[in-house]
């Protein structure tokens, strides 16, 4: 076998693996060996799935509900998804409008295909979430630069859009909150964010995953700003249905048919079983619940952000939404990599590097933390992070 070729498209050389899961795997070794591992790199809170969600999956098993659903979604999950932005945000949508998908990956995948021919350019901020880059590939795009400035918190501006908005680029996509820097955008942000893509005659996507984890000032969608802007929602954060993998998108009636078709083709329909459960997502329990663990996240967060700065370690941007801070620790390495790694052996605390990030904004400088485990277990990673630097 060993002159047999297997030939591959150029992608699979191009598309990077996630950095942070070569020390994933050695937190495994580690903890194989026995040693008590402390997870702060995974962005997976450690709620379960609120238990209305688990009966209506029960339920809908115990009534056989196993076959395909029509490729957009279970209708009544529709409406009730768009009920949800008429409830909490006065955002009055079509259920036509809204289309199920397999994560908000799938989602992705679905926006890109209808937005980008081969050579197209798509804006993406740097620092940013790594995989979007890699979606381009799937359709041939590039992604095009949207470098971001420490000295602005990585806060994307419309001067900054607009500058960066070349000839081929056909979309930006961007996030609120936003992942790795828990930056929010406001309303009148989003707008101008809005306006920008509007006059370069493109369109703007927003991930709205972590939407109803926002800690300070009010949750809030582009669609209140921008009713044209396609949106792709998930399941999985603010509900606390990971492994369910069920997302959603919002996009102009115009768009409709032409996902409709890709959805068809590409995924046939979302997992019937969890369409089922998630109906029981926007049930008033549910919400109870979610609102309970929002408030314990802000707790960890705020309790993170004060042991930060007595820890000498600068916190980028204003971590007010999600579950993660992006710091500074240029002070205390040029290697951030490094420095996740031997924090890993010595004290066996797992954090992000920058290096998933993107390239251009320096990531060799920074790291980011999930506050996705309890209190107790958080005052033990401060504990163990400051042990480390103190032998540094």
């Amino acid at each position: 076998m060993t002159d047999v070729k297997f030939p591959q498209a150029d992608r699979c050389g191009r598309i990077e693996p996630f950095h942070v899961m070569a020390l994933l795997a050695r937190a495994g070794e580690l903890e194989a060996q026995g040693q008590d591992i402390l997870h702060l790199e995974v962005g997976e809170p450690d709620f379960p799935t609120p238990e209305p969600v688990m009966e209506a999956a029960r339920r809908a098993l115990d009534r056989g509900e196993t076959r395909y659903t029509p490729a957009e979604g279970l209708p009544a999950l529709r409406e009730a998804i768009a009920g949800w932005y008429d409830q909490r945000f006065g955002v009055r949508l079509s259920p036509e409008r809204i289309v199920v998908t397999p994560g908000a990956s799938g989602a992705l995948q679905l926006l890109l295909a209808l937005l980008v021919n081969p050579g197209d350019g798509v804006l993406l901020p740097d620092p940013g979430y790594p995989c979007n880059r890699q979606f381009l590939e799937l359709v041939n795009g590039r992604a095009a630069k949207l470098p971001l400035a420490a000295s602005g918190g990585f806060r994307v501006t419309a001067a900054d859009l607009r500058a960066a908005w070349g000839p081929d680029v056909v979309a930006a996509m961007l996030a609120s909150p936003d992942n790795p820097t828990g930056n929010v955008l406001s309303s009148a942000e989003l707008g101008e964010l809005a306006q920008v893509a509007r006059e370069r005659g493109g369109s703007l996507i927003v991930d709205e995953i972590y939407q109803g984890l926002v800690h300070e000032g009010e949750d809030h969608t582009v669609l209140a700003e921008a009713p044209e802007a396609l949106v792709i929602n998930s399941f999985s954060k603010f509900f606390g249905m990971t492994g369910w993998r069920l997302g959603w998108l919002v996009a102009p009636e115009a768009h409709v048919p032409a996902l409709h078709r890709m959805a068809q083709n590409f995924f046939i329909a979302p997992s019937t079983p969890a369409q089922h459960a998630a109906l029981a997502a926007f049930d008033p329990r549910t919400l109870e619940e979610l609102e309970r663990r929002r408030l314990v996240l802000d707790e960890r967060r705020r309790y993170l952000l004060g042991a930060l700065r007595e820890l000498g370690l600068p916190v980028m941007g204003n971590p007010r939404g999600a579950f993660y801070i992006y710091v500074d620790v240029s002070g205390v390495t040029d290697d951030s990599f490094a420095f996740c790694a031997r924090l890993l052996e010595q004290e066996g605390l797992a954090l992000t590097p920058g290096a998933d990030f993107g390239a251009a904004h320096g990531p060799h400088r920074y790291l980011r933390i999930a506050y996705t485990c309890d209190r107790q277990r958080l005052v033990q990673a401060v504990e163990r992070l400051q042990r480390f630097m103190e032998r540094r």
